[in-house]
């Protein structure tokens, strides 16, 4: 053997430049012939893992009950989902013995991240207890370093704490919405500092909303390591000793925090804050904790209200942004709200740096739509770095909004941009302008490959007159959304015209290709230059 493959380093990177490039045979044929492989290839294969059927299937077929799928025995004939269901269906027979188990285990402490795309409480009836009952000396998987769960019921709350360790460090759990039960997910909420006493990141949502839950996070947050979290997005209350620690962290990158009432924040000093989430449901003087917050990295602010008065929040945050080094850092801002509002645009003109501006209201009862060409082209002169852009969950019927004009301003100011939703009159799409006879739309080629119509009236014009409007303004435009179906004939007007813009731009290229080629084929000089040779 090459003595260079007696370096660990290099042998843990063979193994993984050969899985990553979907060489996974090669990489088993290599750890099966040669010891040095084993381990790294196995630790590879093995890092992350989807789901747990693979881990199960390492205990022999005779552990379980008859009938079924034999969990012991390989199959690739029948889809993982398939495979997984008919393990759930499973019982056990007997229980596993120390070799088996030490099999079990061989496999287990290879696992370095665990995000299973399938629901696991199917297994809790039969299969998780079992494990618990193993798992009692040491963790199951002991040295997991990250585990993410989705739509995690009642039922499998009580053995989350069976797949985390002392090396865990992000845990991002989504539960169910309905049915969870409060004290047994509160009891699992404060096991998790014990469990893992180097937690850096933790997301749990949606949590039910009560004292007891309450209580759990903030006992949570009042016994991790301060100086490790990096993230805590919690969907929950605080007591008010919490509220004081969370606004204070020092290494603190993502906040997710929630406001009930009239409560009033303390001062911010979270120097290295990223990233900040705000679900609120009254008033907005909570926003006064943001005045002369320190902040030096700000990027991304997340409002969401269900408020039913809004009111004038755009220009109270401004106010208060302000007071901060906000405006100069922050890149991503969006307000959610499933209430009508009509808000005031112009109150974000001092964020120029902004890359994302998400602004979600309804038009339920009536269009909330206050956008017109003189706001969207003032918004977009002062942020030209726009790369997505969303006013309302979706436009309506209503035939409000910019005009052909306006988008054109959008197109024009901010070539980067690349998805938008926004209410726009189609009346305004006059037929001179896709002529090019007195047009007012100059000619960019912005970035613009999403555009989101919702419900905006179609009139009776020409679908083509619209598609190539909406091409001249927004040239690379290849996804349209839309509730109202008058808008898939423009959908299809579109696709048709930029294949036959592609294919006659490919066929002026092989004329002017095969033009070169000739020109410069000797058969084609003078005479004068090239004597033609005639064969006998």
């Amino acid at each position: 053997m090459h003595p260079c493959l007696s370096v660990d380093e290099i042998v843990r990177l063979i193994a993984y430049e050969l899985v990553a490039s979907q060489g996974r045979a090669t990489a088993v044929a290599l750890a099966c012939c040669c010891k040095s492989f084993e381990d790294p290839v196995l630790d590879t294969l093995w890092e992350t893992q989807g789901h747990f059927l693979p881990l199960i299937k390492s205990l022999p077929g005779d552990v379980w009950n008859p009938g079924g799928y034999n969990v012991g025995v390989s199959t690739t004939s029948v889809s993982n989902l398939f495979l997984f269901n008919s393990l759930s269906r499973k019982s056990f027979r007997r229980l596993p013995t120390k070799l088996e188990w030490a099999r079990f285990r061989k496999y287990a402490r290879r696992m370095r991240k665990f995000q299973p795309h399938v629901i696991l409480d199917s297994l809790t009836s039969q299969v998780l207890p079992v494990l618990q009952s193993r798992a009692f000396s040491e963790p199951l998987l002991p040295n997991l370093k990250t585990l993410k769960l989705w739509s995690a019921t009642g039922d499998l709350i009580p053995f989350i704490p069976l797949f985390l360790s002392p090396g865990t460090t992000v845990i991002n759990i989504e539960f169910t919405t309905s049915g969870l039960p409060e004290v047994v997910t509160a009891s699992m909420i404060t096991t998790l500092p014990t469990l893992c006493p180097n937690l850096q990141k933790i997301m749990l949502y949606p949590l039910p909303r009560g004292p007891v839950i309450t209580a759990a996070v903030s006992e949570l947050l009042l016994t991790i390591d301060r100086d490790s979290i990096r993230s805590f997005h919690v969907d929950s209350l605080l007591t008010e000793e919490a509220r004081e620690m969370v606004y204070k962290l020092p290494n603190l990158c993502e906040l997710m925090v929630v406001i009930d009432g009239p409560t009033l924040l303390p001062t911010l000093v979270l120097p290295n804050l990223t990233e900040i989430d705000v679900e609120y449901d009254r008033d907005c003087g909570w926003l006064q904790g943001f005045r002369g917050a320190t902040f030096g990295k700000l990027a991304s602010v997340t409002i969401r209200s269900e408020s039913s008065s809004i009111g004038d929040f755009l220009e109270a945050f401004k106010s208060v942004a302000l007071t901060t080094s906000t405006p100069e850092t922050l890149s991503t801002f969006g307000f959610y709200t499933s209430s009508p509002w009509r808000p005031n645009y112009r109150s974000l003109l001092p964020f120029t740096q902004l890359k994302e501006l998400i602004v979600e209201f309804s038009c339920v009862g009536g269009c909330s739509s206050t956008i017109d060409d003189d706001v969207i082209t003032d918004l977009a002169r002062t942020m030209p770095k726009l790369e997505t852009l969303h006013f309302g969950e979706e436009p309506c019927k209503t035939p409000t909004g910019v005009t052909a004009k306006g988008l054109a301003a959008l197109a024009y100011y901010c070539p980067r941009l690349t998805a938008l939703r926004i209410h726009f009159q189609v009346a305004s799409f006059d037929p001179v302008i896709t002529s090019g006879g007195g047009s007012t739309i100059p000619w960019e080629d912005c970035a613009l490959t999403d555009l989101d119509v919702g419900d905006i009236s179609l009139p009776e014009v020409s679908a083509l007159m619209v598609a190539l409007t909406l091409l001249r303004i927004f040239p690379r435009l290849d996804c349209i959304q839309y509730r109202n179906m008058g808008w898939e004939q423009v959908a299809n007007a579109i696709t048709h015209s930029k294949w036959l813009a592609d294919r006659s731009s490919k066929k002026h290229l092989f004329a002017t290709l095969r033009s070169n080629i000739d020109d410069a084929s000797p058969r084609r000089r003078t005479r004068g230059r090239y004597p033609i040779v005639k064969c006998a």
